[in-house]
């Protein structure tokens, strides 16, 4: 039995680049639904129930971040927002207000798909039991359920504030995360503007699980937004 091709649906005003997108999508197994504004895009994510959404954020009629906002009141279904707003705080709001991902303009197709293929295999790994419990990315290996973690097979102990953090980077594995997000999770909303907790816990898991902190293989830093744990 055929497996039916991942739906993709892209919400960009610019035909140009939604042919573009169409193209280079379909030739890679992908089928296309395309919406030119939010509140198309809001009805084919409502009715062909897509497997992703790829999203501009200066749309006509509404602006990217509601478009958002108004998916995460009843989907988690992947969004990379596709954007020509490069500022930090732009990123910020979208992954703030539930994106996925945030790909800046110009880009390389390779590049989208790599991150499709990321947020795919997010989207499709079960939240708990089973093969979900242990999770392993290159030579680090992190059990959820014991709370053990080893790195090419030597167990290493963190405190539980580090294991809190490496946890929450775990369960959203590929998904870049901001400073807000993470501090909101690990340490609780009251803590949300203290960056410097976060750079120093970050920087102490590095120096246990990194073979080089200076050079990290898993905990990369998404400059002025947040961390993403490679998978």
């Amino acid at each position: 039995m055929t497996q039916a091709p991942p739906v993709v649906v892209v919400i960009e005003d610019d035909p140009p680049l939604r042919r573009f997108l169409r193209t280079g999508l379909a030739s890679q197994g992908f089928q296309v639904v395309e919406a030119e504004t939010g509140q198309q895009g809001l009805v084919e994510a409502g009715t062909r129930k897509p497997d992703l959404v790829i999203l501009d954020l200066g749309l006509p009629d509404r602006d990217g971040v509601e478009v958002i906002r108004a998916l995460r009141e009843w989907t988690t279904l992947p969004i990379i927002v596709l954007s020509a707003r490069g500022g930090e705080q732009d990123k910020i709001d979208a992954l703030d207000n539930g994106a996925d991902d945030y790909v800046t303009k110009p880009f390389g197709l390779g590049e989208l798909l790599a991150r499709i293929r990321v947020a795919l295999r997010h989207a499709n790994t079960p939240p708990e039991g089973g093969a979900a419990d242990l999770f392993t990315t290159g030579a680090l290996t992190v059990d959820l359920r014991k709370r053990l973690v080893w790195v090419d097979g030597r167990e290493v102990h963190l405190t539980p504030l580090q294991y809190r953090l490496l946890q929450t980077l775990v369960k959203h594995a590929g998904k870049v995360l901001t400073h807000h997000q993470l501090l909101r999770e690990v340490w609780g909303p009251t803590y949300v503007e203290h960056a410097h907790y976060l750079r120093i816990y970050m920087s102490q898991l590095r120096h246990k699980l990194e073979k080089d902190p200076t050079k990290p293989e898993y905990l990369l830093t998404e400059s002025g937004v947040g961390y993403r744990l490679k998978i």
